[in-house]
């Protein structure tokens, strides 16, 4: 492959690409229209919506396929509500109604204006050719979602778009976690850490996990050097993770390069401003960030 432009990124410009681009993607885990096209086929538990709308893209695969490629939920929570999901709902059925979802928040968040804007055209095309450049090998959410078709409405394909490079940068990341010795509540727990990760209660109320699981995977990474007494990251564990991000960057780093320097801050410039919109439209709730 050629990169579009002759400047290659910096491989924190492709970082902050994404983290724009994944923001985005992430709206409507939290949308109540989300909830409401899910119960309109059947699934209501909050976590059975959770699990089918990501996981539909890989088929009706079992709990086990699901804990692993999700890597930081809890098990008994993934199989209390997989494969019994897919009884309820096909995949194909989840599909179309987290697309449906997708659409109608994105109306909401961003407004009709911004939706059939040139800008959103110029994004969706921007970020489809940055993930011409993403590669299948051990990335199974990234494949699944590969094998999905583009929709027509630019909206739609932007947001496709960036699923396509979250799971991507999401399914190399979980690969250096593996490699940093880290199982998944310790991945959360450092994560959160640093001041920029799912704040404890969302983390508890969503993934499965105790308060008493948490604590112990916290003397876990207090025996290994990487918290201090009060869950803060010791010089070890900033590096730890610092070197996690940058590992994950390199992994990542074909999408934006092939973008080029150029298209990667065109694709920030716009992806900041929508996401701006969403953020100050309420798409998340306010507590969800923070060590608190």
């Amino acid at each position: 492959m050629t990169s579009s432009s002759a400047a290659t990124p910096h491989p924190r410009a492709g970082r902050r690409c994404h983290n724009v681009l994944n923001s985005l993607h992430s709206t409507h885990y939290f949308s109540p229209d989300v909830t409401r096209e899910l119960a309109g086929i059947g699934i209501t538990h909050p976590s059975a919506v959770n699990f089918a709308v990501r996981a539909a893209a890989l088929g009706a695969v079992g709990a086990g396929t699901v804990t692993a490629a999700f890597y930081n939920y809890k098990h008994d929570l993934v199989a209390a509500h997989v494969p019994e999901v897919w009884s309820t709902a096909a995949p194909k059925e989840v599909l179309a109604a987290r697309l449906r979802a997708v659409d109608a928040t994105l109306r909401r968040l961003l407004g009709e204006e911004a939706v059939a804007s040139p800008e959103m055209a110029e994004a969706a095309g921007l970020a489809l050719r940055a993930a011409e450049a993403c590669t299948r090998t051990a990335r199974p959410l990234y494949s699944a979602h590969a094998d999905l078709p583009v929709p027509e409405e630019p909206h739609l394909a932007y947001w496709h778009a960036a699923t396509l490079l979250r799971e991507h940068r999401g399914d190399g990341h979980l690969t250096v976690l593996l490699g940093a010795e880290l199982d998944g509540l310790e991945a959360m727990v450092t994560h959160t850490a640093t001041g920029k990760g799912i704040a404890p209660k969302w983390v508890l109320k969503s993934r499965g996990w105790s308060q008493e699981e948490w604590d112990a995977a916290e003397e876990r990474l207090r025996g290994r050097g990487l918290l201090g007494a009060e869950g803060e990251l010791t010089e070890a564990g900033m590096t730890l993770r610092k070197d996690i991000e940058a590992e994950t960057d390199r992994l990542d780093r074909a999408p934006y390069a092939y973008l080029g320097a150029a298209g990667v801050e065109r694709l920030t410039e716009l992806g900041s401003a929508f996401i701006g919109a969403a953020l100050r439209a309420g798409a998340f709730p306010a507590d969800l960030v923070g060590k608190g």
